[in-house]
């Protein structure tokens, strides 16, 4: 989400920081087409968002009566479908937090990255709730605070977090994902804990006085934790290659053997413990792989930020047709997230018009209002998703090089 914030030179093996970009009202060359990237960031950023697309052609274009995640119904395939998309948000919160400490280098003084934070997150808000809540629903229904909120909110916190020593935000950021679960859902959400179940709670629905009801999908408290987490591990970044590639390589594989000894024991880190299933060992392992995202618990996030560090760890010199694609989505990150959305749900809106006589928002209508010929395609939607990620990739080169021609102001905050 901030991937014009993490470019660096990179001579030999050493990553060193490029010189503050400059800001002029009117359009000129600026450094970014002369600077080296982090390319193992904008590769697994790249990556996280391709999959992530699979997951909303799902909600519009494939949605079933039972839960992808529920082992006693769903097939393998369907299973895998949205598990595997469990990677993308914990991945994105984490790169931004890189970023935003990669971008903090650049700067001249604090201060400026702070206001650059509090101005970004507060953006981001606003987006998430006036134009994506939209894009979502075709209508305000419900307001909307999902993961760029989540994101935009935990900018505005960190605007005011950098100030603090760089041990202290460690220690904050471990209380954080590995205590949270010690914490219990609020039931029910009211007006008067409001603002503590935002911190921390499954999704809840708050009504609002005069508004659309807030439905809150991203409690903020765990994504703050993963993204000083990000900013947290920045520095590896600088260093030189081998030795950035290893510590990312123990601190992932470290991740996972946690997650494999507190979820083999049932003893802490999520609300719903695995179990032998009926169906057979194929449904135990799902079972044991079934972990919640809701919000993200410490076994969620061992297991997802343990893959995506051996992924940075072993992204940055990758070469060939697929790397380069990937390299330019996770250049564009908010372009592409904001493109992909209007795609897919416009060709929802297009798809349900002309094949049951009228417009359905399926990703948000209840099950007793789908068409009577409505029936979900597994292979319909692996088709809708490789179709939208050709079609926004021309679009997303053309924006890619865009923003290393031209220096406006407001391409930071797009």
């Amino acid at each position: 989400m901030l991937s014009d914030l993490d470019r660096t030179t990179q001579p030999a093996s050493l990553h060193e920081l490029k010189t503050q970009r400059q800001v002029s009202p009117q359009p000129s060359r600026s450094l970014r087409g002369d600077t080296a990237r982090v390319q193992a960031i904008d590769v697994v950023r790249g990556l996280v968002m391709v999959i992530m697309a699979l997951d909303h052609v799902r909600e519009f274009w494939n949605p079933t009566l039972m839960r992808p995640e529920d082992v006693a119904q769903a097939s393998v395939l369907l299973f895998f479908t949205r598990w595997v998309t469990h990677l993308c948000a914990p991945t994105f919160v984490f790169l931004s937090g890189i970023s935003i400490y990669l971008y903090q280098q650049k700067q001249p003084s604090r201060a400026l990255a702070s206001r650059f934070l509090l101005t970004r997150g507060l953006w981001l808000v606003a987006v998430e709730l006036v134009v994506i809540t939209f894009i979502l629903q075709w209508n305000y229904n419900l307001l909307l605070l999902e993961v760029i909120w989540a994101i935009g909110a935990g900018m505005v916190l960190l605007a005011g977090l950098i100030w603090l020593p760089r041990w202290l935000l460690a220690v904050l950021s471990f209380v954080i994902l590995a205590g949270h679960n010690l914490l219990s859902p609020i039931q029910p959400v009211t007006a008067d804990n409001a603002g503590w179940a935002m911190l921390h709670n499954t999704p809840f629905v708050l009504p609002l006085p005069g508004l659309p009801p807030l439905l809150v999908a991203y409690s903020l408290g765990p994504w703050l934790g993963v993204l000083v987490a990000g900013y947290v591990l920045g520095p590896w970044f600088k260093l030189p290659l081998a030795l950035r590639n290893q510590r990312l390589r123990w601190a992932g594989i470290g991740l996972l053997l946690l997650f494999v000894v507190l979820r083999a024991t049932n003893w802490y880190g999520d609300l719903t413990p695995w179990s032998v299933q009926p169906r057979d060992l194929v449904y135990t392992i799902l079972s044991f792989l079934n972990v919640t995202k809701y919000p993200p618990s410490l076994l969620f996030l061992s297991l997802t930020l343990g893959v995506a560090l051996l992924l940075l760890s072993g992204a940055e010199e990758t070469v060939g047709w697929l790397s380069r694609r990937l390299r330019t989505f996770g250049q564009v990150p908010f372009f592409y997230f904001l493109l992909h959305l209007l795609l897919i749900s416009s060709s929802a809106w297009l798809w349900t018009t002309l094949a049951f006589g009228k417009a359905i928002n399926l990703s948000f209508a209840a099950a007793k209002e789908y068409p009577p010929a409505y029936e979900p395609s597994l292979l319909r939607a692996y088709v809708v998703w490789v179709s939208v990620v050709v079609v926004v990739y021309l679009p997303c080169r053309w924006y890619q090089r865009f923003k290393q021609q031209h220096a406006y102001w407001w391409l930071s905050y797009l």
